[in-house]
């Protein structure tokens, strides 16, 4: 056993002032990849700052077609979110694809943003709806706070406390998921709104989520999974482990975004 102080923020500034004094803190927003981490003693902070019960870092709030959603938001209550559902329906059926009822009801948007796992589902989401995420100190665009495999541009200090994005005309997302643990083994979030096509993948990629130029561009002069039949995705740059090759993966990546497509176009 070893030891760790527990602390249950009460603001973000009380967050931040509670990491600065420690020696080797954690900030806690679901846990559902930090407890494991101590569990196997892959990590053993000093001290664990607990964000979960900070006013106003939970909901989410719709005005028009712009969405925000607190950073301690369960995958749950976004899968669950009525409003949401009709307006971005995409979002709603990712957050109920992650893993298990468990995960889903303890597991936050802000945490899973922050911890940045090269398979986790939200990532892919946000790159493809050009979200930002707002933290305690700026607002970061999607694409500039992903910076490669469990990293991100947030400071030691730093606390993600919101998701904003502008619901796209039309979206989807399909994943193949592991039949474990229900991550992406590859997963394509697809977003349209006019003219302008993203197209971003998840699980796949040996530097974490990134977009699909290739599909985009076969996409945008035509909207059609069948656009993108000859289209080749490199395994250049994907990941080969127990569950799949690159190669492997170039193709789903391409079947997914297929999958993708057509439900949109249907």
């Amino acid at each position: 056993m070893y030891e760790t102080h527990y602390h249950r923020a009460t603001s973000v500034e009380d967050a931040a002032k509670n990491m600065n004094a420690a020696e080797d803190g954690k900030f806690l927003a679901g846990g559902m990849t930090l407890i494991p981490t101590m569990k196997q003693r892959l990590a053993s902070p000093s001290n664990l700052i607990d964000l979960r019960h900070i006013p106003g870092l939970k909901g989410i709030t719709i005005t028009g077609r712009t969405v925000r959603i607190g950073a301690v938001t369960t995958h749950s209550d976004v899968s669950t979110h009525a409003e949401l559902a009709k307006l971005c329906p995409a979002i709603t059926f990712l957050a109920g694809h992650i893993g298990d009822p468990h995960v889903r009801n303890m597991g936050t948007i802000g945490g899973s943003v922050a911890n940045n796992d090269p398979a986790a589902d939200y990532p892919t989401a946000l790159l493809a709806l050009d979200a930002t995420v707002v933290t305690s100190q700026r607002s970061l665009p999607a694409s500039e706070f992903f910076v490669g495999l469990f990293e991100t541009a947030l400071e030691p200090d730093e606390i993600v406390t919101a998701i904003e994005f502008t619901a796209p005309d039309k979206a989807a997302y399909k994943k193949f998921p592991n039949p474990a643990s229900l991550y992406a083994v590859a997963g394509v979030f697809v977003a349209k709104s006019g003219n302008d096509v993203r197209v971003a993948v998840t699980g796949a990629g040996e530097n974490g989520v990134f977009r699909a130029d290739e599909l985009e561009a076969a996409l945008t002069k035509n909207f059609n999974a069948a656009a993108l039949d000859d289209v080749t995705v490199s395994a250049d740059g994907l990941m080969s482990d127990m569950h799949a090759s690159a190669d492997y993966r170039a193709n789903l990546v391409k079947v997914m975004a297929k999958r993708a497509v057509a439900e949109i176009a249907g």
